[in-house]
């Protein structure tokens, strides 16, 4: 078949079929797979001239996809501690931008230009609060 056929996240297997291997397997399916090995142990006399398809390719593939979901999992612990912390640094970093406007509040004032300049707004820049007048009922 030809590959033009086919987008970049599809390809043709060995039968034609197309699939998208940028999505991974259900767990069904995985267990389904599993099952069919398992039951592949126990007929006698199995042979074929499909290379991935003896029983060595077979066993072969099983494995390596248990090695590389060990890994995966390995990394995806490494993932989350990294994200843990790279969290945390982000609140201890706000943290401490926050500690800090207050003391430049406190030490140059409210409405000093230093306040402005690590982001406060002046005091005398905020609008006066006016009074609402009530519509008179009829």
């Amino acid at each position: 078949m030809p590959s033009s056929l086919f987008s970049s996240k599809q390809r043709p297997n060995k039968s034609g079929y197309s699939y998208n291997t940028n999505r991974p397997l259900s767990p069904p399916i995985l267990n389904q797979d599993t099952d069919s090995l398992n039951g592949l142990n126990t007929i006698q006399g199995y042979s074929t001239q499909r290379q991935e398809a003896t029983p060595e390719a077979v066993h072969q593939a099983y494995q390596t996809m248990l090695t590389k979901q060990q890994a995966e999992t390995e990394k995806l612990a490494l993932y989350r501690a990294a994200s843990d912390a790279a969290r945390l640094a982000e609140w201890e970093f706000h943290n401490a931008v926050l500690a800090m406007k207050e003391v430049v509040r406190g030490q140059f004032g409210a409405d000093s230009n230093e306040a402005q300049s690590v982001g406060l707004k002046k005091k005398s820049d905020r609008k006066r609060p006016t009074r609402q007048k009530v519509a008179a009922a009829s």
